[in-house]
């Protein structure tokens, strides 16, 4: 049983802009879709989930626990900003840097998240000559390589065309994870999620199921 979710009088400022305010928010459903406009929240709100960004005041609980890298993973929209090694194995060995694994371990856990994301015939090609869709595989591979509790996507689907994006929504949502957040402007993915949560001028504007709260957010840009 998940604890889920849960932000508490929680506010974020930058510069003395509240980017942020929510009263109280429970997040239970096993996965979950972020929608809003550019600005909306949504990304702070995101960054908040595994400890980006802390709260200016309130408290922030995921999975029970304060939000840090190792219980929550995160997908960037732009994959190159998580390679950081030369070659596929590399790059998801990297992740389990300061673990304390023996280099089996370490090995038989990057075999298997490379099997899991369709990379393994890669392990040892370059980085920087995969495809953007391999490169969202990679990326996505070196945080299930850690086996966090929650996932957060942000945008995963940005630079990728149809196939990939298809292949990538499948993948998300057949990892053993306590939940999955996707952060995303695309609706069709969206509507993928258990639950989805709108967030407007830095609040949450409604959160409920797929097919109550994006045709409310659709029409609301009519």
């Amino acid at each position: 049983m998940t604890l889920g979710i849960k932000l508490e009088d929680v506010a974020v400022e930058f510069d003395g802009h509240i980017a942020l305010s929510v009263t109280e928010l429970n997040l239970s459903a096993k996965s979950i879709a972020v929608i809003g406009s550019n600005g909306s929240g949504k990304s702070t709100f995101a960054r908040l989930l595994n400890g980006l960004v802390k709260p200016t005041r309130g408290a922030v609980t995921v999975s029970g626990v304060n939000p840090d890298t190792k219980t929550t993973g995160f997908l960037f929209s732009n994959p190159d900003l998580q390679i950081v090694m030369p070659t596929v194995f590399e790059d998801v060995a990297y992740s389990l840097t300061n673990q304390k694994l023996s280099k089996d371990e370490v090995r038989t856990r990057v075999e298997s998240a490379l099997t899991a994301v369709g990379l393994i015939e890669l392990q040892e090609a370059n980085c920087h000559t995969l495809s953007s869709g391999q490169k969202q595989l990679l990326a996505l591979a070196s945080n299930i390589v850690r086996e966090p509790k929650v996932l957060v996507a942000d945008e995963p689907t940005t630079l990728l065309d149809l196939p990939n994006t298809k292949r990538i929504t499948k993948l998300l949502h057949s990892l053993p994870l306590e939940q999955l957040v996707i952060v995303t402007h695309d609706l069709d993915l969206a509507a993928t999620a258990d639950e989805v949560i709108w967030f407007d001028a830095g609040q949450v504007k409604q959160v409920g199921k797929p097919a109550t709260v994006i045709p409310a957010y659709r029409k609301h840009f009519e």
